[in-house]
């Protein structure tokens, strides 16, 4: 039993990944029958990147959604979108990425997989993890705006030519249930199919790619790092510095420094990593510990 114990505790982000994928994409008869769920609970983000055209999806994903309502003009609907988007981030931060995005779950699990090799970054990392950003102003923001048809629509730039995310959960499996979606398949799926193959490959080297370089969701949660109800302190008590929270990290983050960063998904192996056990999560009420509270301020 203790045994037990211990392996679900090694591995509890894995379980809630793997819970919350279950739950949101709970719909049975879309995954059995190739059938999109259009029930109430559509009007609802979660908070992850989960495709709407997912069969087995019950929510809607909140990029798609902020692109969709973009793209309509529906500006009442995009400011509850970005509501929501705000809210989820102040809470949560990139701990979404983490334990609570689907797509992340599928990178963990590629990554899993031997090779000779495990790199945590590719070459560029220090300018390219800055594309995210790029595309969530431009094919998330500006496109869905300003590029629209003769009836004044746009377009969801992002989902339609980039995300492997909703290829993956939602364009595979209709294209596989649909003769008629397969027959209709052209140049937009390959390429489509091209850039996830892309993901799935660099995934199993790399850790995440996708969400370090090219998902606009973490960018947004990524910004409210530093101040998320959800987030790190480091006890200038017990650190020494010592660097091994940075050598554990999957994003090469000298966590000693910065303990918020926008790149951090709060996997949580710098914590278990610390020999001094230097870094702890902010409690919502506030430390007892005055001279902790003053050096983390300084330091976010």
């Amino acid at each position: 039993m203790g045994k037990l114990s211990a392996k679900v505790k090694n591995n509890i982000r894995l379980i809630v990944q793997l819970g919350f994928s279950a739950v949101t994409n709970g719909y049975i008869k879309g995954w059995t029958g190739g059938k999109i769920y259009t029930g109430k609970t559509k009007m609802f983000c979660v908070p992850g990147l989960n495709c709407y055209s997912c069969p087995g999806a019950l929510f809607s994903c909140p990029l798609g959604s902020l692109q969709s309502t973009f793209s309509s003009r529906d500006y009442k609907f995009a400011f509850y979108v970005l509501g929501i988007l705000m809210l989820f981030g102040a809470v949560f931060g990139r701990f979404i990425c983490g334990f609570l995005c689907p797509f992340g779950l599928i990178q963990d699990l590629l990554y899993k997989i031997p090779f000779f090799k495990k790199l945590k970054n590719l070459p560029g990392h220090k300018y390219l993890k800055w594309l995210k950003f790029v595309l969530l102003a431009v094919l998330a923001v500006i496109l869905p705006m300003f590029a629209v048809d003769i009836t004044g629509q746009g377009t969801p730039w992002f989902c339609k030519y980039v995300c492997p995310s909703g290829t993956v959960l939602a364009g595979l499996p209709l294209i596989f249930s649909n003769e008629g979606l397969r027959e209709a398949a052209g140049f937009l799926f390959a390429w489509k199919t091209v850039i996830l193959a892309a993901v799935v490959i660099l995934s199993i080297v790399f850790y995440r790619p996708f969400c370090k370089y090219l998902c606009p969701l973490g960018a947004v949660y990524g910004l409210f790092n530093p101040i998320a109800l959800y987030r790190y302190k480091i006890d200038e008590n017990k650190c020494t510095s010592c660097g091994v929270c940075q050598s554990k990290c999957p994003a090469d983050i000298p966590v000693w420094k910065k303990p918020n960063s926008i790149e951090c998904i709060r996997c949580g192996q710098c914590r278990k990593a610390c020999p001094g056990d230097a870094i702890d999560i902010v409690k919502l009420a506030g430390s007892k510990n005055k001279k902790q509270d003053k050096f983390y301020e300084s330091n976010k």
